[in-house]
């Protein structure tokens, strides 16, 4: 299973917010790309990162951070936030982004994610974000009445590489993933599925290698800020 360390962008900065709140960020460091090289120094096999402020605006807005990490780190890395349109994806994807997750669209233009997923293979994955089994959008600001398991599943034909399944109200809370419904959602479709939200110690990262379904990774942020997860400590763990 791949631990994902996760760089979140919030004006050209990695912070972490509390279940999702963009007034309730923390500075973790005011330069993402040498925060990237830390943990690529650490010896992870990929990075997480999301453009927190694109998210809400619908268009990229920390893409300087973004190509400052790209540039200085030889490990793949993913993006999610404001990626909402092909020239968008291309654009990303030429820049050397391994993957381009699709958020917002999924739930409003599910075409265009099965567009993308057919002209770039193995280099898109959806994002789905929820609260109580419903998905959010548009930052997580906007409540939808779709449940996570049925926007997976209108996936399974679409050739995407992955599922990015978030419990917000585990997001930085630091109070463990639900691995229940990670677990769940693993076993209903035959698409990766990537757990996030609430990894908050080696023990839940094993919890969620062990749940019973076959999960590509975990992405975990705060907790390797604040010190309760060993990246190095983890990533041997996991690798036993």
């Amino acid at each position: 299973m791949i631990l994902y360390p996760a760089i979140d962008l919030k004006d050209g900065q990695a912070v972490r917010l509390l279940r999702g709140e963009m007034d309730k960020a923390t500075v973790f460091n005011e330069d993402p790309a040498a925060q990237a090289r830390a943990f690529v120094d650490a010896g992870c096999d990929w990075l997480h990162l999301v453009d927190l402020n694109g998210a809400f605006a619908g268009t990229p807005v920390n893409a300087g951070p973004v190509e400052a990490i790209l540039k200085d780190c030889d490990v793949p890395a993913q993006l999610g936030g404001g990626i909402r349109d092909m020239a968008t994806i291309e654009t990303w994807l030429d820049k050397g982004l391994a993957r381009v997750i699709l958020g917002t669209i999924a739930v409003e233009n599910p075409d265009l994610v099965r567009e993308a997923a057919r002209a770039f293979p193995g280099q898109v994955a959806v994002g789905i974000d929820a609260r109580n089994g419903l998905v959010a959008t548009k930052g997580w600001a906007e409540e939808t009445n779709v449940q996570v398991t049925d926007l997976a599943r209108s996936f399974e034909d679409a050739g995407v590489a992955a599922i990015i399944y978030t419990d917000i109200n585990r997001d930085g809370a630091m109070q463990g993933p639900n691995v229940d419904a990670t677990a769940a959602l693993a076993q209903a479709v035959s698409i990766p599925v990537i757990a996030s939200g609430g990894v908050s110690s080696i023990t839940d990262l094993i919890a969620l290698r062990d749940c019973g379904a076959d999960l590509n990774g975990a992405i975990s942020g705060r907790a390797l800020y604040d010190g309760a997860i060993d990246l190095k400590e983890a990533l041997a763990a996991l690798r036993e």
